[in-house]
Parts: structure tokens; C-alpha cells; sequence
């Protein structure tokens, strides 16, 4: 199971749960479930807080709406382990991810429609004019309510956003526009909640991998490099058996990043994410392409394969965050 299919499958326990009789047949079934990396010390690599959503329909403790899913979840293929912590949160443990589960040539299409589709393309010239036009918004509040826009058609909510509490840029940062380029201070905006400060400094600027705005940037541009370069070598992209375990699980990944930075208003979530994937490229990039003598082999098109879903990922969520991904830096 990729990590992008726990959402669904727990939708499903509970619609089950329900019609068995297990859970009250007033039980609510949410539409859709936010399921989030655990945080570093917890229990399980994803968790999910939807008993506490069902528990008040369904007549009984979010703990033991979690103990009736966990029982169901448990028999899904795919999922090693399910367990309850807390007053009622469940906990995943997936199998370590591997190319045919996770990088298959079906995943990376949806990569690339899902990114192409949750960029700029979803915000429409009217929906960016409306993000815009309010003159008593300040710069990072526009910025952060046409990125949450955009995140919030990825998961195909349409409208208004209703207010959000964003903090100004400090007047003592002045014109960081003019001063940084939209690029650069639309990232600082980003970076940090919307209700934190965000900080400003020349490192922004910097043409160096000590920014993780030029991290990501970077990133997207070597892994258009390395299949320029493939195919000046005779050889393309192929999915197959890769063994990179960090960007195979960055990548499947950003599903689950997107539901989560849009449902709680959240773009910081998504630069997180996008930090995560564009370090574990850097990383792997000196394994895409023959050395020396070595002839291309069906390894280097599978690697070549991730390299390209990574860049398409990276194109996507710079193209949410409103800021241009070049292919050359």
C-alpha cells in the first residue's frame, strides 16, 4: 500500500464498521481523512486523528472508534501494523518503500497530473486578481491566501477560505519584494506558519546549498539536467527497481503532504515537504547516470525514472507555492 492510499482505506474501515453494526448506524462517515507523517518519537510512520471526527456521531469514546478500525485496517493489505495511542489516534507502520509499489509508471503519472493540475493551472487569472485585489491585505497575506487557494483546489475545494490569521511582514523588512524578488520573499512568507513571523535575511539571496531555497530549486534543475543528459547518452526514463529509500518515501509522500497543507491551511507543510525531497535528489543524483565505461542499463532508466518524478513533484509544489521552478540555474 502506498502511503497516498491510507486516506481511502480509512474511509472505507469506517463505512464498514458502520454497515457491520460495529459502529452505530448514525455514525458519521467522513468524506475524506487527514493522515500525517508521525512526528519524530511517535508511534508508527503515519497517523490519523479520525476517531475523534466519528466518536460524537457514533455515540461512544474516540478511543474505542479507534480500537473497532484498528481491528478492520489491520487485515488491509499493505499495512504492517495499526495501533491506538493517546485518547483515540491511529498509528501505521507501511513496509519499507520500494520501486513496483511506489515509484510504478502509474504513480508517476499521477505525480505528473496531480503537480500540472495542482499548480498554477487551478488558480484561474480571476481567482489570482481576487487573491490580489484587496489593497488592505498586506504582501504575506496575499501571498498566503492565493497559496492556500491553490493548495485547497488540489483537494477540490472551491470558494472563499474565510479569514486567516496572518502575521505581517515586520516593518522593519521594508519592501522585501522589491528587496529579495518575489521569488525569494514569497518563500520566506512560506516557510513558517502563517501566525509566526517570517525572517529575512541575505541568505535568501544566496547561490548556495546553505539555502534551502536554492536547495529546491537546484534540485528541480539537476533532475532536468540529468535526462537532458541521458538522452544526449541514448537512453530515457523506464520505472523499475530502485533502491533509494528516503526519495521513494519523500515522494509518495507528497499526496498526504498536500491533503494535510491544504486542510490546515498550511503551506508550510508543503515547504517542508518540497525541502525533503529536493535534499534526497541532491543525494541520489550521482547514482542516475554511467560512469566511466558502464553502458545504460535498465538501472540507470529506473533512476533516471525517480530522478524525473521527483523534478515533476518539485515543479508542482514550487507552482503552488506561486514561485518559478527554472531548468537551468
Amino acid at each position: 500500500m502506498n502511503p497516498a492510499d491510507l486516506p481511502r482505506a480509512v474511509v472505507r474501515a469506517v463505512r464498514c464498521a458502520v454497515a457491520d453494526g460495529e459502529l452505530a448506524a448514525g455514525a458519521g462517515v467522513p468524506e475524506r481523512v487527514v493522515v500525517e507523517r508521525t512526528r519524530p518519537g511517535g508511534v508508527g510512520d503515519y497517523a490519523t486523528p479520525v476517531a475523534f471526527q466519528v466518536a460524537k456521531s457514533a455515540g461512544c469514546a474516540p478511543h474505542a472508534v479507534a480500537q473497532v478500525l484498528a481491528r478492520r485496517l489491520a487485515q488491509e493489505p499493505g499495512i504492517e501494523q495499526v495501533e491506538v495511542t493517546g485518547p483515540g489516534f491511529l498509528c501505521f507502520v507501511l513496509p519499507a518503500p520500494t520501486a513496483p509499489g511506489v515509484i510504478s509508471r502509474g504513480i508517476v503519472d499521477d505525480i505528473v497530473i496531480r503537480d500540472v493540475r495542482g499548480g498554477a493551472a487551478l488558480l484561474s487569472p480571476a481567482d489570482t486578481a481576487h487573491a490580489d485585489a484587496d489593497a488592505s491585505r498586506g504582501p504575506r497575506e496575499r501571498v498566503v491566501r492565493a497559496c492556500v487557494l491553490r493548495l485547497l483546489r488540489t483537494q477540490g475545494v472551491h470558494g472563499e477560505i474565510g479569514p486567516l490569521t496572518v502575521v505581517p511582514v515586520a516593518k522593519r523588512d521594508g519592501d522585501v519584494l522589491t528587496r529579495y524578488g518575489r521569488d525569494a520573499a514569497s518563500w520566506a512568507m512560506l516557510a513558517v506558519p502563517a501566525g509566526q513571523t517570517p525572517a529575512f535575511s541575505e541568505a535568501l539571496l544566496l547561490q548556495s546549498e546553505a539555502s534551502e531555497f536554492f536547495r529546491v530549486r537546484y534540485a528541480h534543475a539537476r533532475a532536468h539536467a540529468l535526462v537532458r543528459n541521458a538522452d544526449e547518452l541514448g537512453f530515457h526514463p523506464e520505472a523499475g527497481d530502485v533502491d533509494a529509500p528516503a526519495l521513494l518515501r519523500a515522494l509518495a509522500d507528497h499526496g498526504l503532504v498536500l491533503e494535510a497543507a491544504a486542510h490546515h491551511r498550511a503551506p508550510e507543510r508543503l515547504v517542508r515537504q518540497l525541502v525533503e525531497v529536493a535534499d534526497a535528489l541532491l543525494d541520489f543524483q550521482y547514482r542516475v547516470l554511467p560512469k566511466g565505461d558502464e553502458k545504460p542499463s535498465a538501472a540507470h532508466r529506473a533512476r533516471l525514472a525517480l530522478a524525473e518524478a521527483a523534478g515533476t513533484v518539485l515543479a508542482g509544489g514550487l507552482a503552488l507555492l506561486g514561485i518559478d521552478a527554472p531548468t537551468r540555474l
